[in-house]
């Protein structure tokens, strides 16, 4: 009896573990989309700031208004997702050629751990995607600001071996060209279809 108690507790708690994890992403996501409270009947997302690109220069919102961007939170030691979605994203700038309002877009890629995401790390991680993705790092007060401005979630998770790992939102942020939220983009159609949901909005 007493081992196959400590059986089911092996079970259980990885299982609780992942639940939690499970409804705090689920919780993020309606937070995300719920209407706003201003009377709008569109979600309050996104907002102003100000970091710091891989190039070490200072990027704010101000500076993407006329021109579609999408936004992206992600962490450079991120195993699966964070380098499946840079590639679809970088895919979906491919198939928007090389037009003018093509050459303008941009997605910016945010890191949800600064500690280890500094702009060298962000240069070096980016370097195998489109040049149009701008990476964006700063301290952690204004990375957690940002957060909290696109409703985002974001949690350290430890790992057994003293190291740690991300969770965090994967949606992908559609923000229109005078910097208002348009909705989450399924960076997941074909390249030639998000190419020209993105374009649309130009």
């Amino acid at each position: 009896m007493p081992g196959n108690v400590s059986v089911n507790r092996r079970i259980v708690l990885p299982l609780v573990v992942f639940l939690a994890g499970a409804l705090a992403l689920a919780a993020a996501a309606i937070l995300t989309f719920s209407p706003g409270r201003q009377g709008s009947g569109t979600a309050s997302v996104g907002g102003p700031f100000t970091l710091t690109t891989q190039d070490g220069k200072p990027l704010s919102d101000t500076d993407l208004k006329g021109s579609p961007f999408l936004v992206f939170f992600g962490f450079t030691h991120c195993p699966d997702i964070c380098p499946t979605k840079l590639f679809e994203i970088s895919e979906a700038l491919r198939a928007a050629g090389d037009g003018d309002k093509a050459k303008k877009l941009k997605a910016l890629f945010i890191t949800v751990d600064p500690e280890r995401d500094t702009p060298e790390a962000m240069k070096s991680y980016l370097g195998s995607f489109d040049s149009r993705i701008v990476g964006l790092s700063g301290d952690r007060a204004a990375i957690d600001a940002v957060i909290k401005t696109y409703r985002a979630y974001a949690k350290k998770v430890p790992l057994k071996d003293g190291d740690y790992t991300m969770d965090h939102t994967a949606l992908v942020y559609l923000m229109g060209k005078d910097g208002s939220f348009v909705g989450a983009f399924n960076i997941e159609q074909t390249p030639a279809q998000a190419a020209a949901e993105w374009l649309r909005h130009s």
